[in-house]
């Protein structure tokens, strides 16, 4: 399996969070990642940074904020140009998958957990 460095927005310190679960199952399957959020700390061993650097060697982004929040993102991600982008549950956004789209990332509305538990990751 090939390893997808993956930038996770919405990261958080929170063990009970979707998005502290994920980092820790992305770690332990092999995939490096990036954490970006709101509060400092860090998970998996890896610290929460802000949006403020573009990474450009990003595979997958995956979504833990809500559609109200990702506006101020899009510039972001789009510049990080990644290879496709996971709407989990709860982060669905239109806007955002079309724009994605027109810049020829792939959209996939699902959740990182499953995908990692079913090897669709």
């Amino acid at each position: 399996m090939a390893h997808k460095k993956t930038l996770i927005i919405g990261a958080t310190t929170n063990p009970s969070r979707y998005a502290y679960m994920a980092a820790n199952r992305l770690v332990a399957s092999g995939h490096p990642i990036v954490n970006i959020g709101i509060k400092r700390g860090e998970v998996a061993g890896v610290p929460i940074q802000l949006p403020a650097e573009i990474q450009d060697d990003i595979h997958t982004i995956t979504l833990y904020i809500g559609p109200q929040r990702q506006l101020e993102y899009y510039d972001y991600i789009i510049n990080t140009n990644p290879k496709r982008i996971i709407f989990n549950p709860g982060t669905e956004n239109a806007e955002l998958k079309a724009l994605a789209q027109q810049h020829g990332i792939e959209t996939l509305e699902a959740c990182t957990l499953v995908l990692l538990s079913t090897g669709q990751y």
